[in-house]
């Protein structure tokens, strides 16, 4: 395509890194591409990639806090920082963390987000575990 708006979006390695059934390098395309790259953002921590130490998001300095409401909005805060950051193909829209009621030490961080070139509204829930004990 060569439109704008799917230049725009992208192609790139699939994460995590895989083959596909040709054994070639797998692809992430377009808006899959963007949900990729919104939960590597997510998954990493500040200060994890020597060569840009900025990259990444915050809430993994949280991980041994408690799960109460100040840990869910900085959870909240911190995601919504990143993506801005880190992000440019997208909107945030909303992030909300609210407490999983299957699993007493994990927020639930849903990220209502929308993609520039098309306008598309998605959603992505990531779950973020809080470690027992804490200090």
């Amino acid at each position: 395509m060569a439109n704008g708006s799917a230049d725009f979006r992208g192609v790139g390695w699939a994460f995590p890194v895989q083959t596909d059934d040709q054994g070639r390098i797998s692809l992430a395309r377009q808006d899959e591409a963007i949900r990729q790259s919104i939960r590597l953002i997510i998954e990493t921590a500040k200060g994890e990639r020597i060569m840009r130490p900025t990259f990444g998001c915050g809430i993994h300095d949280l991980v041994f806090a408690p799960n109460d409401p100040l840990t869910a909005a900085r959870a909240s805060f911190e995601v919504r920082e990143a993506l801005i950051d880190w992000e440019p193909r997208i909107e945030v829209l909303n992030v909300q963390t609210q407490l999983d009621t299957g699993e007493e030490n994990t927020l639930l961080i849903d990220v209502q987000y929308r993609v520039r070139s098309t306008n598309n509204v998605f959603n992505l829930v990531y779950p973020f575990y809080l470690r027992r004990g804490g200090g």
